[in-house]
């Protein structure tokens, strides 16, 4: 149907304590449902991606240099300026994360979630 959303993709996670994802972004919205442990997430603006350093070239130009839990400001100094919101996805909970918004994802346990990816 003619403007209604469609749904590109979905995925099933089930991932092993520890599991940390590199900052990146996608150009899609996410819909990420939390079904059992939890997980941090940090989201950052799409006008944020100077301060995050994204790789040149296309085939990482979607994941931030910088690391969130480790920042070296001497090589990101920009990453100080940086404005981060962070997330603790629980079981039975929904984040919602717009299309072109940056985001790190760490779980805190052993965890399963699915998401959904529209344009």
């Amino acid at each position: 149907m003619q403007g209604r959303p469609k749904i590109l993709n979905h995925g099933l996670t089930v991932v092993e304590f520890p599991f940390l994802s590199h900052v990146h972004v996608s150009n899609f919205i996410i819909c990420l449902f939390q079904v059992v442990g939890e997980k941090r997430i940090i989201l950052y603006d799409s006008n944020e991606s100077e301060n995050l350093y994204p790789h040149e070239g296309s085939f990482l130009s979607n994941t931030a240099q910088v690391n969130p839990e480790e920042p070296d400001y001497k090589t990101f100094p920009n990453y100080k300026n940086s404005v981060a919101w962070e997330c603790h996805l629980k079981q039975g909970e929904i984040l919602y994360i717009p299309p072109k918004w940056w985001h790190h994802v760490r779980s805190l346990s052993t965890s399963f979630s699915v998401s959904f990816w529209w344009t």
